[in-house]
Parts: structure tokens; C-alpha cells; sequence
């Protein structure tokens, strides 16, 4: 049976196969950020992208970084303008859309398709955290997603 991917999940496998990541333990930021020539710094303050590069909170683990990494990312791909002029609502959409965008780079579904799921939802959460550096919340939210999209196919 032939998988078919929605926008954002056919976008994502395609952007990783164009800075050549097929492997979870390839997702990283230095490296995406390096492939694509923006810069990342690790600063004490709140995650963002600005003029090219990345500002990401220190203060934060490792699978919080990742996980501001690929939020920020999507600001950096797919949005324009300043946050702090643009309209409440346009600013809400843009943050839902870097959150959903964040959940599919950090895990992919092309990735998540290629493991084997436990049959519990703890240990496939935990699974995931394991295998893409991710928070448990991260993992769990993503799991559920990923689930949910396969029972529509």
C-alpha cells in the first residue's frame, strides 16, 4: 500500500531530503541551520530568528533547543514582516503554524513510518523522545497526530 503525505508532511520530506537527512540521528540544528547559511547562536532569552539567524534560548535542555529550532525555523521559511505590528489574529496563526511546522520537522513522518511502534502508548512515546530528541509533551502530542492522520488514509 502506497503512503500518501499531506502538504506539511511532503513539504518537510522533501526540504530533509534537499539538505540530504534520511536518518533521525541527522535532525540537528547546527547542521540544518549551516546547510541552509544562516547562523544559530545560544543566547539567555527567549527563542527567535532575526535577520538570518537563530537565537535560541540556553537556558533551555537540549529537546527544548530542538524543539525551538524547528519553530523558528518555519518563521524563518515561511514568514514575513514583524511580529509586533502585524495583526493579533495573523500573529496567532503564524505561531500555530511554526508550532504544527516544528511537530513534523522535529519528527517526521517519513522517519516515524520507518519505526517499528510499540504496542503501548507510553512506550511509543518514549520511543519517540528516544529516537528524535524531543520532549515527552513533544512526543506525545506528535504520536497522537501521527495516529490520527494514519486512521483518515
Amino acid at each position: 500500500m502506497t503512503r500518501t503525505y499531506n502538504n506539511i508532511e511532503e513539504y518537510i520530506t522533501q526540504f530533509l531530503s534537499r539538505l540530504g537527512i534520511y536518518y533521525p540521528h541527522q535532525l540537528n540544528a547546527e547542521d540544518i541551520a549551516s546547510r541552509l547559511g544562516l547562523g544559530i547562536y545560544y543566547l539567555p532569552f527567549e527563542s527567535m530568528f532575526i535577520d538570518g539567524n537563530f537565537f535560541i534560548d540556553i537556558r533551555k535542555n537540549d529537546a527544548e533547543q530542538w524543539e525551538d529550532f524547528g519553530h523558528e525555523l518555519c518563521h524563518a521559511l515561511w514568514h514575513a514582516g514583524d511580529q509586533a505590528i502585524i495583526p493579533i489574529s495573523m500573529r496567532d496563526y503564524q505561531e500555530w503554524k511554526a508550532d504544527n511546522f516544528a511537530q513534523h520537522l522535529c519528527i517526521p513522518t517519513f522517519m516515524l513510518d520507518r519505526l517499528e511502534m510499540p504496542n503501548t502508548d507510553k512506550r511509543a512515546i518514549w520511543l519517540i523522545v528516544e529516537t528524535f530528541g524531543v520532549t515527552w509533551e513533544f512526543a506525545e502530542k506528535r504520536l497522537r497526530q501521527y495516529m490520527q492522520n494514519l486512521m483518515y488514509r
